[in-house]
């Protein structure tokens, strides 16, 4: 398992707020030196604006996308007689992390072509939004929600990789591998969703002591272990429902449930509503 994966896995643990989002028009004298709060993406619209980062320069021309994170102090200008962009600012977490990006080297400049149709579904969603019209900030959100997606997507299939240096965070924050610790017990859970797993046996995967890997793991995260745990089989359990091949008592024996009572109540607890009742 990748671990890009655990969005997809934890998907219903991912949240995305819009702080700001608008669009400016600068002149040949603009200069801006800046290191935001949360993530910004801006969307070249005309012109060519020139970022320094670390004292590397990278150019972002008309139908370019510029992610930024966090943690990258930038400078920019243009190049050009004058540059237009839209940008948006928002935090994205997945489960109480709300900087899970940053452990990705996403920060840089994606070239208009490899992402050509999730922007042009973010310039639609902002058009309505800058009429105001009936529900453009769901279909803002959503497509930001896909325009992100897709930017993980090319980076996990080695398409992308950002070229924006961050500054010096915290030890943590400043390795990008470091959730590579836990894969290995990313993949023992998913080949292992047809037995009971305990948090012992997957803190001894990590070779690390149970107090500290649910510490570690939830620091990485955004969840516990055994949230995780009960996400990844409630993700299994849907889908075996959706097939209608199994009985419910086959599939609490395929995901490690002692009897069907145990697997419904987990799945009621869950969804709000019983395994018997998922499907019509």
């Amino acid at each position: 398992m990748k671990s890009l994966d655990i969005f997809n896995n934890l998907s219903e643990q991912v949240m995305i707020r819009i702080n700001s989002c608008s669009e400016v028009k600068h002149p040949n004298s603009w200069l801006e030196r800046r290191q935001y709060k949360d993530y910004d993406v801006w969307c070249i619209q005309e012109g060519q604006v020139q970022i320094t980062v670390q004292e590397e320069t990278f150019l972002a021309s008309e139908g370019d996308v510029v992610l930024f994170s966090p943690d990258v102090a930038y400078t920019a200008t243009t190049t050009s007689k004058y540059c237009r962009f839209i940008f948006i600012h928002f935090d994205f977490s997945l489960g109480n992390h709300s900087r899970i990006l940053d452990n990705f080297k996403l920060s840089g400049i994606l070239k208009g072509a490899i992402i050509k149709n999730e922007k042009r579904l973010f310039l639609e969603a902002y058009e309505k939004y800058k009429r105001s019209e009936a529900m453009s900030q769901l279909h803002l959100k959503g497509s930001l929600t896909i325009l992100i997606a897709k930017i993980l997507e090319l980076y996990g299939d080695n398409y992308y990789h950002g070229e924006f240096i961050p500054v010096t965070t915290t030890p943590k924050l400043a390795n990008y591998n470091y959730l590579d610790k836990i894969l290995p017990v990313f993949d023992y859970v998913e080949n292992h969703l047809h037995q009971s797993i305990s948090i012992r046996e997957l803190a001894e995967i990590a070779g690390m002591s149970e107090k500290y890997f649910i510490t570690y793991f939830k620091q990485s995260l955004g969840v516990t272990p055994g949230n995780y745990i009960t996400q990844l089989k409630m993700n299994r359990a849907r889908d075996l429902l959706y097939s209608k091949l199994y009985s419910i008592q086959e599939i609490a024996s395929m995901l490690g449930y002692p009897d069907p009572y145990s697997f419904s109540k987990a799945f009621k607890k869950y969804y709000q509503v019983p395994p018997s009742k998922f499907v019509w």
